[in-house]
């Protein structure tokens, strides 16, 4: 599923245009970006967190040229699942 199907299927269903649809998905994911790049949790209730996480230097090789590489400091965005979302996602289809 792409932006564009889930744009489609939201429009659909609230009744708002695309380009409505558009801008609200477009300002929530700019608001989940922003608030990880401050270093800001996003929890949803329901569904699960965003958050980002301290990667260490390390050392790495490239497979293709055996040149070895240092690969600095980095914050890393993770998500995680809630329980709710977990349960859902392994529900057979005929308890749905």
């Amino acid at each position: 599923m792409t932006k564009g199907d889930i744009i489609n299927i939201v429009a659909e269903g609230t009744g708002l245009t695309k380009m409505e649809t558009a801008a609200v998905i477009d300002g929530f994911l700019a608001t989940i970006s922003y608030a990880l790049q401050t270093g800001d949790t996003v929890t949803i209730r329901g569904f699960g967190s965003f958050r980002t996480v301290h990667r260490k230097q390390r050392t790495s090789r490239n497979p293709k040229t055996g040149k070895v590489m240092e690969i600095p400091d980095r914050r890393a965005p993770v998500f995680r699942a809630s329980i709710d979302l977990k349960r859902l996602v392994n529900k057979t289809e005929e308890y749905i």
